[in-house]
């Protein structure tokens, strides 16, 4: 799903972003995945409310891989890069623009600070290969992917998130996907308004 905009489903990304502070104090390193990040806005949305809840200090020892099929090549070139429009910035909270955002020689066009632009990698993945390239995540962010997905595809997909998950680490989903019964034992609701899933 390459449109999107920074701060999209806010309720649901502070809602983990609160359980993630919590689940992850006096931990060293703090691991994300946001699978089918596109051009960048939800992992560094979500890098964004880390920043804010941690602190710089703590934030440090955040790392955000941000994945994407990205067939055209050039959702990788983007994120890294982190320069976006300001169409795409408008709809984010007071203060958070002149905070996280620098100007460019395009009085149209931001980039996003040194502090939170190094805690993200771009890695190119097939969620369908059912193979993730890394584990021992914190937390798992889909929340663009699985509803283009057949349902015994979600159910592989899914069950491959909880494989990667650190015990008690966090899946978060779009609101309109439910989780399958066939991995209903993998996992607990962690919230009651928002599909974030606690793995078992």
């Amino acid at each position: 799903m390459a449109f999107t905009f920074f701060f999209r489903d806010r309720h649901t990304l502070e809602l983990v972003g609160k359980l993630t502070q919590e689940f992850t104090k006096g931990f060293s390193k703090i691991k994300v995945w946001n699978a089918g990040s596109a051009m960048g806005p939800e992992p560094y949305t979500f890098a964004i409310i880390l920043s804010e809840l941690l602190g710089p200090y703590d934030y440090k020892k955040v790392s955000i891989s941000a994945s994407d099929i990205d067939d055209r090549d050039m959702y990788g070139k983007i994120i890294n890069e982190a320069i976006y429009p300001l169409n795409e910035l408008e709809r984010m909270p007071e203060g958070i623009l002149e905070k996280y955002f620098e100007k460019t020689d395009d009085p149209n066009r931001f980039r996003i600070v040194d502090s939170i632009r190094k805690s993200m990698t771009f890695t190119k993945h097939d969620l369908l290969t059912l193979k993730p390239f890394d584990t021992n995540f914190h937390v798992v962010i889909c929340k663009n992917v699985l509803l283009h997905f057949h349902y015994e595809q979600r159910i592989e997909v899914i069950k491959m998130f909880h494989h990667c998950l650190e015990p008690g680490g966090f899946l978060v989903n779009e609101q309109t996907q439910q989780m399958p019964a066939e991995c209903a034992h993998l996992f607990e609701k962690a919230v009651p308004d928002a599909n974030i899933y606690r793995k078992i």
